[in-house]
């Protein structure tokens, strides 16, 4: 267990967590679930039918627990259609860290903070991601000094929220204590937790352009900002993954959820570096809610991002269908048992119900149609 620096009092951490029907303390689990036998309720003794009965009033009274896999722009466009349709819901996004990163000393979040600041109103809603109202001096002033990496502008808005990160980070709190105290300030309206605490990025083996005949590994960042997928490439590895293991609470949730959502991110870099986790896509597996994804392409084309040339790079066809497949139905060997695609497509994933529907999430009231759509598959009312 990580004893937490005094110098940090301004950013409590709990005694206690609570996800879902779980209380997470000291670092352990403790189960709030009605034992099998010796059914009692409050101080009365109770038959095992009148237990049942008890549960699935408690079922019916409580808030409806959505757990929802996450990018960046995408997924956080998404949760916003999820907050707008179930604002009193206990909704959990669990985000990629995949694309997180070190530059010029600060730890960077991208996924993270894309969903932070979307929730918490302060996106720059043109790019889809960074802050609104930035500036950028410290990148004009760190290109004077000629340091490196260039190609990876930081905005002065968006270094303090890595300024007090990385600190955080060094004093020894995890990822996942740092994004709740960065959270207090925005107030996203859901929780957001990083797949794992640990390093587990995304790198892409590439033929060497400064070494003709050799291949080398760089870092995603590097990859798609610098070099935007423009270099042959062999393959993603994600460093960090045979060591790292969920973030507290993360496998809890999707197991103790009535729905599981993957959003329309990237089906590679971004639900797929979540599945990298140890331990994500067997809780995904074993969890008694119906898991749900959405198509994250449109007639053979992602909407924006990086796809398709990461499909490409994987040998998967940039389509619904294929995408889907590509995820398997949780009859067989995959995750999913229903996969929504635009109203425009057609696909058949075997063993998987497949629904057509408009995936344009255009505003937050388009978007909340579409996951009363997955809602609807899953059997959960909205």
């Amino acid at each position: 267990m990580v004893k937490l620096p005094t110098q940090f009092r301004y950013y409590p951490r709990p005694p206690s967590t609570r996800f879902g029907n779980l209380e997470v303390a000291n670092d352990q689990q403790i189960s709030t679930r009605t034992p099998a036998s010796g059914h009692r309720i409050g101080c009365a003794d109770v038959t095992g039918e009148q237990a049942d009965i008890a549960a699935e009033i408690e079922r019916i009274d409580r808030k409806p627990r959505i757990a929802v896999l996450v990018g960046g722009v995408g997924g956080a466009r998404f949760l916003q259609g999820v907050r707008e349709l179930l604002p009193e819901a206990d909704v959990t996004a669990l985000v990629n860290v995949g694309d997180d990163v070190w530059m010029h000393g600060l730890r960077i979040c991208p996924d993270l903070d894309t969903c932070m600041y979307t929730l918490g109103g302060g996106i720059d809603t043109e790019r889809g991601w960074g802050r609104v109202g930035e500036t950028w001096h410290a990148k004009e002033e760190l290109a004077k000094y000629h340091a490196q990496p260039d190609w990876f502008g930081l905005g002065d808005r968006d270094i303090a929220t890595h300024l007090v990160r990385s600190e955080m980070l060094r004093a020894g709190y995890p990822l996942s204590a740092v994004t709740e105290a960065l959270c207090n300030r925005w107030q996203p309206g859901v929780k957001l937790l990083p797949a794992t605490d640990d390093r587990c990025e995304t790198h892409v083996v590439i033929s060497d352009p400064d070494s003709p005949g050799e291949r080398r590994a760089i870092h995603f960042q590097e990859w798609w900002v610098r070099y935007r997928a423009n270099v042959e490439t062999h393959g993603f590895v994600t460093i960090g993954a045979d060591q790292a293991k969920p973030a507290p609470g993360v496998t809890e949730i999707i197991e103790g959820a009535d729905v599981v959502l993957l959003a329309p991110s990237n089906p590679v870099v971004s639900i797929g570096a979540i599945l990298a986790v140890p331990g994500i896509r067997g809780a995904l597996r074993t969890t008694s809610a119906k898991v749900v994804g959405l198509s994250p392409v449109i007639g053979g084309k992602p909407l924006r991002g990086m796809a398709d040339e990461c499909l490409e790079v994987i040998g998967v066809e940039t389509s619904a269908e294929a995408i889907g497949r590509h995820f398997g139905a949780r009859s067989d060997t995959g995750i999913l048992d229903g996969w929504l695609i635009h109203s425009t497509d057609e696909a058949e994933v075997p063993g998987v119900e497949v629904r057509s529907v408009p995936l344009l999430m255009s505003d937050p009231a388009a978007t909340a149609a579409m996951v009363r759509e997955a809602l609807d598959i899953a059997g959960v009312p909205a």
